[in-house]
């Protein structure tokens, strides 16, 4: 049942990058596999666990190079935040996608709370190093949304120009963070 399982995640994201997010639907999925949309509840037992399990493979740790967990905490934000948005835009509504999430698997929940112990490390508490981490996952999480749903010109917001923005507000951010160091 694994391999088939991958076979309709994998078919799922194809869908997402055809179609978009209100496309995918289970019965469009389940006539793109050559199946009964009743079949692929075997695999996921709703769109939600499905939508979930695309979040997973896409944003799981190891298909972009992590800052080592002894970097410096700002590095790490920095890495993890700029990889995140490349995997959003690398997919058709793929920051829709993100913010869809329901449920952290063990990999997400490690990443989260690496970043929160680096924090921990250079003197911030649990708390503020909580809202930092969710800070900034939800910085690129909006920044990159609206980069998605804009219905901008290539030639009047080109991507060198959404990198530079994207990376001063981040820097904005790892500024107030860097504030709230003792």
């Amino acid at each position: 049942m694994g391999q088939r399982r991958d076979e309709v995640l994998q078919a799922a994201i194809e869908l997402l990058d055809e179609v978009g997010i209100e496309g995918l639907t289970m019965r469009v999925l389940a006539a793109r596999i050559g199946v009964r949309a009743s079949a692929l509840y075997r695999h996921y037992p709703s769109k939600q666990a499905l939508l979930d399990a695309m979040v997973v493979h896409l944003a799981t740790p190891g298909a972009d190079p992590q800052a080592p967990a002894d970097a410096p905490w700002d590095e790490q934000l920095r890495q993890t935040a700029n990889g995140l948005r490349e995997v959003m835009l690398a997919h058709r509504d793929g920051a829709r996608l993100m913010s869809t999430f329901h449920t952290p698997g063990p990999e997400a929940a490690a990443g989260f709370h690496n970043l929160v112990a680096a924090l921990r490390t250079a003197g911030t508490t649990p708390d503020a190093a909580v809202t930092a981490v969710d800070t900034v996952l939800a910085y690129v999480n909006g920044h990159t949304l609206e980069e998605q749903t804009r219905k901008t010109d290539a030639r009047t917001w080109p991507r060198d120009r959404r990198d530079l923005a994207f990376n001063n507000g981040l820097e904005l951010i790892l500024t107030g963070i860097r504030a709230t160091l003792p």
